[in-house]
């Protein structure tokens, strides 16, 4: 795999003609015409969804379950959280930028949540929170609705947006292990889809 097709192995097919493998990561244009447009739409629960699951690059069976209380203290949302991963019970950290920061409190002064509340509640009277399902037919009109492949993207894309960016920069696997939480560095290396052509280039790039 070369570096060109880094992070595109998910846009492979099975015999069935079905999309498998991981999906794309967004890129930052990509990123900014979501949020454009939802600013544009006044969802300001979908611009907090959005810009909180790039930042945390949670599971969205994590992101979902997220209470006010988890990402705000006094008020304020906290520039760094922790949580417990549903998954695997281990802690894992994650930023929250100030675009995301300004975002979640226009929303949870809009919906007048409290601390104890989940912080994405859910439309549908038989869930206090958004269900991964709601949250997945979003993530897939976001994508449509800037032109790209449903297919060739979900709720995993989020989670590797910024990582994406962060391996692509600085090629340091052990900083993407510990922000997606990964107990092992070869489950980091299988997420991200690396090649030993990959891993080559990397090394080719350096000078000692």
């Amino acid at each position: 795999m070369s570096s060109t097709q880094f992070f595109q192995s998910d846009a492979a097919t099975n015999q069935s003609g079905a999309p498998r493998g991981q999906k794309r990561p967004l890129r930052p244009r990509e990123v900014w015409a979501i949020r454009a447009r939802l600013e544009m739409l006044g969802e300001i629960r979908n611009l907090a969804l959005l810009n909180l699951a790039i930042d945390s690059k949670l599971r969205g069976c994590d992101l979902v379950r997220l209470k006010v209380s988890d990402i705000s203290s006094a008020g304020s949302i906290r520039e760094r959280a922790m949580i417990i991963q549903k998954k695997t019970s281990r802690p894992v950290q994650f930023e929250i930028t100030k675009i995301t920061a300004a975002s979640i409190s226009a929303y949870i002064q809009h919906a007048r949540l409290t601390s104890s509340d989940y912080l994405f509640q859910s439309r549908q009277s038989t869930s206090e929170h958004l269900s991964t399902r709601q949250y997945h037919r979003i993530v897939d009109s976001w994508v449509s609705q800037i032109g790209l492949k449903p297919a060739d993207y979900g709720t995993h894309s989020l989670r590797r947006t910024k990582v994406a960016q962060l391996y692509r920069n600085t090629g340091n696997l052990r900083a993407v292990q510990l922000l997606l939480g990964h107990a092992k560095i070869e489950s980091t290396i299988r997420y991200l889809g690396i090649e030993l052509e990959d891993a080559l280039q990397i090394s080719e790039a350096l000078e000692i």
